[in-house]
This record gives structure tokens, C-alpha cells and sequence, in this order.
């Protein structure tokens, strides 16, 4: 028997309340790594404490309802959560399963993003610096998940239809994310890139060290890892 063809205010009902779980299970979600977070701030901390210097020890920062700052030593991860709700171009292999085949409205995710940044880059106010996107979580109206990013999962879309959010899963994301963003070490930039400086540049590099600073200038999130 072939399916009902939904008028266009049924169609909007219903894309609607989907979009609406979305948001709802990825806010879940944030709120649930915050916790996490802190977790791993208070392990970290007993593990750490008199084995490396105080101020370098972690912190967690809660910066609003959609984001958050952890810090470890010289490093600072900022997770971003996007309050929209996003669904994939027709060329990402998402299509080619059989979890969205039978249901499109599990294509739409909400997302939520890693960026590791230097913590130098925030105290000294170097608005130039650079920050790398090392991950993004996509959460679905199931709440399934799957995870884009440096030394996550190799098959990107691979478990959707069986992969629930969980505590254990985030605290395995954000452990990987951390040990990555740990080993990937600041280089020196190419000296043709800083050859010629600006007074203005010199004068805030004297006073804050301001000339842009990232880990990899040039980065390609799709090609760079270690």
C-alpha cells in the first residue's frame, strides 16, 4: 500500500517537532560534556597535582549555555555547540545508509565543535592567532551520534544507526581530543612568513607577543595529523 503524501502543513509539523528533538538532545548532550568536563579537571588535578607546575594544571570554564573552556599547560580546547540544527550536502556518504534511507529525518544533526587554541592566545589577547577545529560531534533526534575528526572514528558514518550518546562515548571523544591536541606541538613558521614586520606589529610583539601564533600555520583539517 503506498505511504500517505503529507500536505505541506503536516510536512512542517512534523519536520518541525524533529528539528525541535534535535536541539533538544544535543543541548543534552553539551550539558552532559560540561559535566564530563569537570570530571576530568578534578581527575586530572589529583593525577597531576606536584608532578607539573600549579599553573599548568587543567581548569574548566563555563562560558554560557553554549560554551566551554578546558585548559591544560599550554594548551586550551574550546567546545562550541551551534544552536541551529544542520542537514548534509547529497554527496556525504551519510545518504548511502540504511539508518537514513528508511527514516531522512535521522539526517538532520545538531553539532557541537572542538577547537584547540594556545592559552597564550587568550591571556594575551592576540586576536590573530590561529585555533584548529580537531572535531565536531553531530547528534541526532534518536540522539545517535557520530564523530568527524582528528584520530575519531575512521569510518565517519559507519555506526550512526546503532551509536546512542552516552557518558562513556563523550569521555572517550574528549580523551582523544585532548591526547591529540596534547601531541600536536607548536612549530616554528616558515621564515619568508615572518621575514618583514610592521612597527605597529613590533610594538605589540614587545608588549604582548602578539605576531600571529598558531601550531600549524597552513593547516588542512583534512590532510595534517601526527
Amino acid at each position: 500500500m503506498p505511504k500517505k503524501k503529507l500536505n505541506g502543513l503536516e510536512s512542517i509539523v512534523i519536520k518541525s517537532n524533529s528539528k525541535q528533538s534535535v536541539y533538544q538532545n544535543t543541548l543534552s548532550t553539551f550539558n552532559l560534556l560540561k559535566e564530563v568536563l569537570k570530571e576530568l579537571v578534578e581527575g586530572y588535578c589529583k593525577e597531576l597535582k606536584g608532578k607539573i607546575p600549579d599553573e599548568s594544571l587543567p581548569t574548566f570554564h563555563e562560558k554560557g549555555s553554549f560554551e566551554a573552556e578546558f585548559r591544560l599547560a599550554a594548551d586550551m580546547l574550546v567546545f562550541s555547540m551551534h544552536s541551529n540544527v544542520f542537514v548534509f550536502n547529497r554527496e556525504h556518504p551519510i545518504w548511502k545508509t540504511e539508518y537514513i534511507k528508511k527514516n531522512p529525518l535521522n539526517s538532520y544533526c545538531g553539532i557541537i565543535h572542538i577547537y584547540n587554541f594556545l592559552c597564550d592566545s587568550f591571556k594575551y589577547n592576540r586576536l590573530q592567532d590561529i585555533g584548529y577545529l580537531i572535531a565536531r560531534i553531530f547528534i541526532n533526534q534518536e540522539n545517535h551520534f557520530f564523530v568527524e575528526g582528528k584520530r575519531q572514528s575512521g569510518e565517519l558514518v559507519k555506526d550512526f544507526e546503532k551509536d546512542i550518546m552516552s557518558k562513556e562515548s563523550l569521555k572517550q571523544i574528549l580523551d582523544t581530543s585532548i591526547r591529540y591536541a596534547i601531541e600536536f606541538d607548536l612549530l616554528v613558521p616558515p621564515y619568508d612568513q615572518v621575514k618583514i614586520a610592521s612597527v605597529e606589529q613590533m610594538k605589540e610583539e614587545i608588549s604582548h607577543s602578539k605576531i600571529q601564533t598558531g601550531k600549524r600555520l597552513g593547516f588542512k583539517f583534512n590532510s595534517d595529523d601526527v
